[in-house]
């Protein structure tokens, strides 16, 4: 009697997973909200494959699975899933890698241009009666003007380059896996992380949460940046360390910054991060269309069909 959990999920309905799962075989589709590993431990205990969305899905959480051939994660991003525990126990971890890259890109290019022109900071006067200007004409700025460097050249980083040379502005990209000659035929030049810090005007970020990328922007960071540097972030979170980027929106050494995502998330209702007039703060949405939601759910609940059917998986992450 085939089992499928899904942890956690922020669709109104599990209609197009049930669909799909149902005719690969499964007698029993659970949808659960775990918040804590615990409650994962428990739902997918008896689980013979599991779609997560945000849950905790640790090493202890792994421990408990007793049948489960896969995990599959609605997303790109894998950091909620211990990807090692889930190799140990011979369960494939399984993304779906290119379901949202023109609408994080297209995200993307709107925080650009909404920090370059202070679109929002702009309309709060006028929303509030008033007709004026929201911010000083320093804080105006336009993009042929400015370096942008763009952190990482993976499918994401690579469209929003694409959109970012038609603006004339000079564009750095860092990714120590991505050829110099690649990034030049897009119309980018390579350069090393402390390189593009000294140059940029702007840095935008599209790297994986990793051991190695996680706090990359910190407060050593910031201060190699020049002063009044941008920052955009639709990738992860915890990317940036949130108590130092406050510190240097407070200083004035970030002028300011456009965030799909936050460390943590959603930040608390009294942080200071919430209340800079020139900080925007997205509730993780970037992503988000009808085709690219419904590319989400068809492709997470087909990693759990392949596995039911005894299938190879595809779109693995952690060798299994």
């Amino acid at each position: 009697m085939p089992k499928v959990v899904i942890t956690d999920y922020t669709f109104p309905d599990l209609s197009v997973e049930e669909k799909i799962l149902k005719a690969a075989g499964a007698t029993e589709v659970v949808g659960a909200q775990a918040r804590t590993w615990e409650e994962v431990a428990k739902v997918a205990a008896d689980a013979d494959a599991v779609i997560t969305q945000f849950a905790p899905v640790n090493a202890q959480a792994i421990a408990a699975m007793k049948k489960a051939k896969v995990i599959s994660r609605y997303g790109i991003g894998v950091d909620n899933v211990d990807l090692a525990a889930a190799k140990a126990k011979g369960i494939a971890v399984c993304n779906i890698p290119d379901y949202c890259i023109d609408e994080v890109a297209d995200h993307t290019l709107s925080f650009i241009l909404a920090l370059t022109r202070q679109v929002v900071s702009n309309a709060l006067p006028i929303r509030n009666g008033e007709w004026k200007a929201g911010v000083s004409v320093t804080m105006m700025r336009c993009l042929r003007d400015m370096t942008v460097g763009v952190v990482a050249f993976g499918r994401i980083g690579r469209e929003v380059v694409k959109r970012l040379v038609p603006f004339g502005c000079k564009i750095l990209v860092f990714d120590p896996v991505a050829s110099k000659d690649d990034v030049a035929r897009a119309g980018a030049t390579s350069a090393t992380l402390e390189e593009m810090f000294t140059k940029i005007d702007l840095i935008t970020l599209h790297c994986p949460s990793l051991p190695q990328t996680r706090g990359m922007l910190n407060k050593a960071a910031f201060a190699k940046m020049k002063k009044g540097v941008l920052i955009v972030n639709a990738s992860r979170g915890d990317l940036i360390v949130t108590d130092d980027l406050i510190e240097a929106l407070r200083s004035g050494h970030v002028d300011s910054a456009a965030l799909d995502v936050t460390s943590p998330e959603p930040p608390p209702v009294d942080s200071p991060l919430r209340a800079f007039p020139q900080v925007i703060i997205h509730s993780h949405i970037a992503s988000a269309s009808v085709k690219s939601v419904q590319r989400l759910r068809e492709g997470a609940a087909n990693h759990a069909a392949r596995a039911l059917r005894g299938e190879k998986a595809q779109n693995v992450v952690n060798g299994v």
